[in-house]
């Protein structure tokens, strides 16, 4: 295959994670055992340094309609309204009439927050449900996949381009970034927010790699991308959202000078080695030991009669269930918020979601999936773990 972002066909197996059922497709229960399986390998471009997928699950199957909503946690809403705010104070404040066009845009979440500063917004939102709910909540959104032929129809440039945790999505790659530059105004700013694969990395967070994660984007590597569509970053911080995520502020190229704390993020990854080769085969040595560890703490909780359930059902935790064969002969359930997903079961693994309000009982342990809102997990079920309940993270950052 050819690199999804330099076109080079120098590339080298990373990781290999076996083959895998699509992690986002809950199944009901008459569709046990019939989902489909596909390879789940990052190879490793040796001439942009840029991680990806070598097989590509059609977006039609993955995105066409999902259950995901990121409205559902609040941390996630917060982060949204303090990118908003941020936004507009910066690069905003004295103007009157401003616009935002979310890519991704789900069910409005991030939207909201600019309508409140007073934005014209627009969703662009390829999940039929989830577009559905955005409109019915007041938040202007098209059912599309977007790329450069839908900028061309809707024709008009905006201040304002948000693309939050989509951009390592992108089938067309190259048909996406164009219709940002197109779609950007001359002043405008793209905020991309990604998680980070240098962190992904440090943070053993093997589980973010999944088959609609298509691209592990670096900062060396995804202005590699960027500036092939005449784009640049000027600024860029990591934020602990998602065990670490980068919050990218890009522009036409030439626009602006790039900020002193993007100078200093990218000299760490050559201090550090975070595009090298080697980093990433040390990865999968680290994933492999990571494995062995919690199979063991998993049989030796059972043998001692421990009651352990699943704590949230995210999408990445269906790579590390299926990728480690946790099944339920550990784990009795799902306990998952979101109530699109009620009666689903989890792909490959076959273990049952139960929706944590209709809860009457519980657990010995809850091994926690959705790791990556630690902080508010342990806020919230204070009272649980008074009672002796163990919240186990099989993924443990820091500042997540």
């Amino acid at each position: 295959m050819k690199c999804r972002v330099c076109d080079s066909t120098h590339l080298d197996l990373a990781i290999d994670l076996g083959k895998q059922p699509w992690c986002n497709h809950f199944l009901r229960p008459e569709e046990v055992g019939q989902e489909p399986y596909y390879p789940l390998r990052v190879l490793y471009c040796q001439d942009c340094g840029t991680a990806q997928l070598d097989y590509t699950v059609k977006k039609e199957i993955m995105f066409g309609d999902h259950t995901y909503l990121s409205g559902v946690t609040k941390s996630l809403s917060e982060h949204f309204r303090k990118i908003a705010e941020e936004v507009d104070q910066r690069f905003l404040a004295d103007k009157a009439q401003k616009s935002v066009l979310d890519i991704g845009s789900n069910d409005g979440t991030q939207l909201k927050h600019f309508q409140a500063l007073g934005y014209d917004v627009l969703g662009v939102e390829s999940s039929k449900t989830t577009a559905k709910i955005a409109n019915d909540a007041g938040v202007p959104t098209l059912n599309d996949f977007f790329n450069l032929d839908v900028v061309k129809k809707l024709n008009r440039k905006f201040d304002v381009i948000n693309a939050a945790g989509v951009f390592f999505h992108l089938e067309e790659l190259h048909s996406v970034t164009e219709g940002i530059r197109e779609a950007l105004a001359e002043d405008g700013v793209f905020v991309v927010q990604f998680l980070y694969m240098k962190r992904i990395v440090e943070n053993l967070a093997f589980d973010q790699i999944y088959h609609e994660h298509l691209l592990y984007y670096n900062l060396q590597t995804i202005e590699v991308l960027l500036n092939r569509h005449g784009l640049s970053l000027f600024d860029a911080y990591l934020a602990p959202i998602h065990g670490g995520s980068i919050m990218g502020f890009v522009t036409h190229q030439g626009r602006r000078e790039p900020s002193e704390r993007l100078l200093a993020l990218r000299q760490a990854e050559v201090d550090e080695k975070s595009n090298d080769f080697e980093t990433y085969l040390d990865f999968a040595r680290r994933i492999e030991q990571m494995k062995t560890e919690n199979l063991a703490y998993l049989e030796q909780a059972k043998q001692a009669g421990k009651r352990i359930w699943g704590f949230g059902a995210p999408v990445k935790g269906n790579t590390l269930l299926n990728y480690f064969g946790i099944g339920p002969q550990y784990l009795d359930c799902l306990v998952e918020k979101n109530e699109l997903r009620r009666g689903l079961i989890s792909p490959g693994m076959h273990i049952p979601l139960v929706i944590e309000k209709e809860l009457t009982e519980l657990p010995d342990i809850y091994y926690v999936l959705a790791w990556n809102f630690k902080r508010e997990i342990l806020a919230n079920n204070q009272a649980l773990i008074d009672q002796g309940v163990e919240f186990f993270f099989p993924v443990n950052p820091p500042d997540a």
